[in-house]
């Protein structure tokens, strides 16, 4: 059984050990559509174009991007992530697409957040709340972040509640996604922690408890592509 323990060391390093190849597997593994997923997130927050926005988990940074690509775009970004290699990756990224001044990204633990209270108008994750430790720390920290109104935007992995399309699925997941992420990263562990800790995160409805908990209103949970990936939005009173 694959080990799902997710401490920051742990994850972070396993990250950078596949940064180099990351968003190739992203859009490869998941037939393109994983950029259509950001641009639904993004819409979902109703940007008017003066907004500041957390990307939390930003890895290389492609949600973050996505935010400043929308029309109306962010006004400012700020991603924060644990894992250095994957931020150089983004970095790297922003400054060809003449991003770096408008996209600011950070070293930091989602647990942790290095920002003032009420200091952003909306946050966004995407697929890396279920690496988080502490997961409910982590929703307290962005309703701590956002202002008064502010709106939340999570993209996150799940099983399909369908049967026919919940067995396809997990083949894939199980069998095909492994064998390739291993031949194109090179890695051994990363791409058998995706399905494990797709498995082993909540359920929607559990966890958005947990947003609730942690103090959102107006949470809900909207099944994307069959159910394989939720997007969450919520909002801070």
């Amino acid at each position: 059984m694959t080990d799902v323990t997710k401490s920051a060391p742990k994850i972070a390093g396993m990250f950078d050990a596949i940064a180099g190849r990351y968003d190739f597997l992203n859009h490869f593994l998941s037939a393109g559509i994983d950029r259509r997923w950001r641009r639904q997130a993004v819409q979902s927050l109703g940007l008017t174009g003066s907004e500041r926005v957390l990307d939390l988990c930003t890895g290389t940074g492609d949600l973050a991007i996505a935010l400043r690509s929308g029309r109306p775009a962010a006004v400012r970004v700020i991603g924060i992530d644990f894992a250095a290699a994957m931020l150089a990756v983004g970095r790297d990224k922003l400054r060809r697409r003449g991003l770096a001044d408008r996209i600011h990204v950070v070293r930091a633990d989602a647990t942790r957040v290095p920002l003032p209270d009420g200091s952003v108008d909306g946050v966004t994750v995407g697929f890396g709340i279920r690496n988080v430790d502490d997961t409910a720390a982590a929703c307290r920290e962005m309703v701590r972040v956002l202002a008064p109104g502010g709106r939340l935007a999570i993209l996150e992995f799940a099983v399909p509640a369908s049967p026919l399309f919940r067995g396809i699925y997990m083949w894939y997941f199980r069998h095909v996604l492994p064998r390739l992420g291993r031949l194109i990263s090179r890695h051994d562990m990363a791409y058998d922690y995706l399905p494990a800790s797709v498995g082993a995160f909540a359920s929607p409805a559990d966890f958005a408890a947990v947003l609730q908990h942690a103090g959102f209103v107006d949470v809900s949970a909207r099944p994307l592509t069959f159910g394989s990936v939720v997007l969450y939005n919520a909002k801070k009173p």
